[in-house]
C-alpha cells in the first residue's frame, strides 16, 4: 500500500497574498467628555459661519461674496480686485504658518476639530446615530440581511445625509452668485449650468467623503498624514497611551487593586479602539491614521472614573515627558521652544505686515496707457500734445469726484473735464490728453507723473509713471 509523504512547507502551493486590504465598516462608539464637548462647539461654530455669513447684508448687497464675473470679492466691508492678489499670498502664507505652528505644539488640532472632512463626518455620523442607534444597534443592523426595517432605516439615512449635502453644495455657490438670485433660480428651477454642476459636484462630494468614504480620505488621500511627521518633535503634544502606567493590561473587576493582581491601570476594554473615527488602537503607539480628535482620551477617561482609577492613561502628553525627561507638570514650559519661537515670530511678522498694508491701502488705482496710434502729434495753435487713457478703479464702495494733475514738466496742460465721477466698487476709462508749448521744453522723452486725487478727501490720492513725448 503506497502511502503519499506530506510535502514539506517549502514544497506547498504559491501562496495568494491580497495586495489590498479588505475595507472594514467603523461604527465609532458615542462618547461623552471634554474633548467631545470641544468637537461639538466647534462643530456648531464652523457650520454657523459657513451656513449663516452668506446671509448676512451689507451696503446693501451681500456681505460675503466672491464675485468672479466681476472680478470683485466682498468681504463685509472691503472689496478686493486682482490687483490685491498679494493679499491672498499672506493669507495663505498664514495659514500654512499657523498650521505648522499649531502641528508643532499640539499635533494635529486642525484635523481633530476643524478640518472639513473631520466636521462633516461628525455630523454624518450624528445622523447615523440619530436614525440607526449607537454602535452595537448599528453593527446588527449591518448584519441583518436586508428587510424592510433596515431598507427603511438606511433609506431615511441616505435621504437626510443626501439634503444635507445638496444644501452644502448649495450654500458654497451662494458665495459666489448672490444667495437670494440663486434661491429664486432654484425655486422657479431655472439654474445656470455652472451653478447646477457645483451644487451637485460640491454635494456629490460632501455625501461621498463624509458618508462612505469618511476614515479613507484621512488614511489615503489627505497628505497632511504623511508629513506630519516632520512637524513633530520630542516636546509636540501628542495623544498617547501611558504603557508604564497601563502595562499589562487586562480584564478584572471593580475595586481589584491592580497592583496587587500583577496588573496595569488598562482593564483591556477596548473603548479606545472603538470610540477612534479611523479604528486604530492607540496603545501600539502614534499612527499617522490618528486625527487628534481626543475620543480615545474621553472613552478611557470614562472607564478609568468606573474602576475608581487616576484618569490620563491615554492623554495629550510630550514624548519627553512619557520618557521621564520632565513632569508632566512642566510640558508647558517647554512650549515656548526654538522651533515654536520661530515659527511664531515669522507668524506674527506676516500677520502684522498683512494688516498694515491693508491699513494703507489706497482705495484708488490707476493705470495710465498711452495712445498707440499717435505717439505725438501737434496742435491747431501749435502746441505739443500727447494722449493718454486712464483706467480708474474704485475699490471703495463709495462715490468719489477725483481731480487729475500732472508733475513732471512745468507749463504742462491737463486737457480734461473735471472733477471726474466715478460710481462706488467700479472702473473707469478716462480719456486725457496733456499739451504743451514747445518752447518752454526740450526735444525727447520726459518722464511725467499722472496724479489721481479725491476732491473731497485728499488723504484718497495714487500717482502713476508715464512719458511725454517731445518732437
Amino acid at each position: 500500500m503506497n502511502s503519499a509523504a506530506p510535502k514539506p512547507a517549502s514544497a506547498s502551493a504559491d501562496a495568494v497574498i491580497d495586495l489590498y486590504e479588505i475595507q472594514r465598516t467603523i461604527h465609532p462608539r458615542a462618547v461623552h467628555g471634554w474633548f467631545a464637548n470641544w468637537r461639538i462647539a466647534l462643530v456648531v461654530l464652523t457650520q454657523l459661519v459657513f451656513y449663516g455669513t452668506l446671509w448676512l447684508d451689507w451696503n446693501g448687497r451681500q456681505a460675503v461674496l466672491f464675485d468672479l464675473a466681476s472680478r470683485k470679492f466682498y468681504i463685509f466691508g472691503l472689496v478686493f480686485w486682482p490687483q490685491d492678489f498679494i493679499f491672498l499670498t499672506m493669507l495663505l502664507v498664514i495659514s500654512a504658518l499657523s498650521l505648522f505652528l499649531f502641528t508643532a505644539v499640539a499635533g494635529r488640532l486642525w484635523c481633530g476639530y476643524a478640518c472639513p472632512q473631520t466636521v462633516y463626518t461628525e455630523i454624518f455620523m450624528w445622523i447615523e446615530h440619530l436614525v440607526e442607534g449607537d454602535r452595537p444597534a448599528r453593527m446588527k443592523l449591518d448584519a441583518q440581511p436586508m428587510n424592510a426595517r433596515k431598507f427603511g432605516l438606511r433609506g431615511l439615512k441616505h435621504v437626510i445625509w443626501i439634503a444635507l449635502s445638496l444644501w452644502t453644495g448649495f450654500t458654497f455657490v451662494g458665495y459666489f452668485t448672490p444667495v437670494r438670485e440663486l434661491l429664486t433660480e432654484v425655486g422657479h428651477v431655472q439654474l445656470g449650468p455652472w451653478e447646477t454642476f457645483w451644487i451637485f459636484f460640491y454635494g456629490f462630494a460632501t455625501y461621498g467623503n463624509a458618508g462612505w468614504m469618511r476614515e479613507q480620505v484621512c488614511k489615503y488621500m489627505c497628505p497632511y498624514a504623511r508629513f506630519q511627521s516632520v512637524m513633530f518633535d520630542h516636546d509636540t503634544l501628542i495623544i498617547t497611551y501611558d504603557q508604564i502606567r497601563g502595562e499589562p493590561r487586562g480584564s478584572r473587576g471593580r475595586g481589584v487593586d491592580a497592583r496587587k493582581a500583577g496588573q496595569g491601570d488598562c482593564v483591556d476594554c477596548g473603548i479606545c479602539v472603538q470610540v477612534c473615527p479611523t479604528g486604530i488602537d492607540i496603545r501600539h503607539g502614534l499612527q499617522y491614521e490618528c486625527i487628534g480628535c481626543a475620543a480615545c482620551i474621553d472613552g478611557c477617561n470614562q472607564v478609568m472614573d468606573k474602576m475608581g482609577y487616576p484618569q490620563g492613561l491615554i492623554r495629550y502628553t510630550t514624548e519627553n515627558a512619557v520618557h521621564g525627561a520632565y513632569a508632566d507638570r512642566q510640558i508647558l514650559r517647554h512650549v515656548m521652544r526654538p522651533r515654536t519661537l520661530i515659527y511664531s515670530a515669522i507668524l506674527l511678522s506676516i500677520i502684522a505686515a498683512f494688516f498694515v498694508l491693508l491699513f494703507m491701502r489706497v482705495p484708488l488705482k490707476v493705470d495710465v496707457i498711452r495712445d498707440r496710434t499717435a505717439m505725438v502729434r501737434e496742435t491747431s495753435d501749435g502746441r505739443i500734445e500727447n494722449i493718454y487713457r486712464l483706467q480708474v478703479m474704485n475699490t471703495a464702495e463709495v462715490p468719489r469726484k477725483l481731480v487729475v494733475s500732472v508733475k513732471g514738466i512745468d507749463g504742462l496742460e491737463v486737457i480734461l473735464q473735471q472733477p471726474v465721477e466715478i460710481g462706488p466698487a467700479s472702473t473707469l476709462t478716462v480719456p486725457v490728453s496733456l499739451r504743451i508749448d514747445p518752447a518752454a521744453t526740450t526735444p525727447g522723452t520726459h518722464a511725467v507723473r499722472f496724479a489721481v486725487k479725491d476732491q473731497d478727501d485728499a488723504r484718497v490720492q495714487t500717482e502713476e509713471k508715464s512719458v511725454f513725448y517731445v518732437r
